[in-house]
């Protein structure tokens, strides 16, 4: 089974961890996850990997939670904004944030082999593009970052 999100951890420990953020953060913010918002979060969460909306679609229309298009993109949609899940745009998939809470500037390691993804929490806009964009006069606004090939368990040298 692929590492999920690369790094060894206890996922269930991860998984309670990440759901009790979630909700404080939407207690926070005045927002309502809904049982279809949550069971989504708690979907993209187990994953650790890039899901697309349609087999996210499958898994909670399997749940009785709806199977009509808008209910998975709609709760993609809000988590997304709430800042509780990321758009991974070269897979046109999504995932869980896992340094959910604040404003951040993330990269993504996709394991092209399994999909899984793991979130760096970067500030590529210190750096040289941030440089670049002066240079040119342009002010960025977001960034991202996705840098693809092999998790651990993808590697041709990986020790089964």
């Amino acid at each position: 089974m692929p590492a999920r999100g690369f790094p060894c951890h206890n996922h269930d420990d991860c998984m309670s961890d990440m759901i009790a953020r979630a909700e404080a953060r939407c207690k926070e913010l005045r927002l309502n996850l809904t049982p279809v918002r949550r069971r989504t979060l708690e979907i993209l969460l187990d994953e650790h990997r890039a899901i697309g909306a349609y087999d996210l679609l499958a898994r909670l229309a399997a749940e009785g939670l709806g199977s009509q298009p808008p209910v998975a993109y709609r709760a993609l949609d809000f988590l997304v904004r709430a800042g509780l899940a990321h758009k991974i745009e070269a897979l046109n998939a999504y995932v869980a944030c896992t340094h959910s809470g604040g404003d951040h500037a993330p990269a993504f390691l996709i394991c092209r082999g399994c999909n899984s993804v793991a979130e760096a929490n970067t500030a590529p806009a210190a750096g040289r593009l941030d440089k670049a964009a002066q240079e040119a006069g342009f002010q960025i606004e977001r960034t991202v970052v996705e840098a693809q090939g092999l998790c651990p368990e993808c590697q041709p040298d990986h020790a089964a």
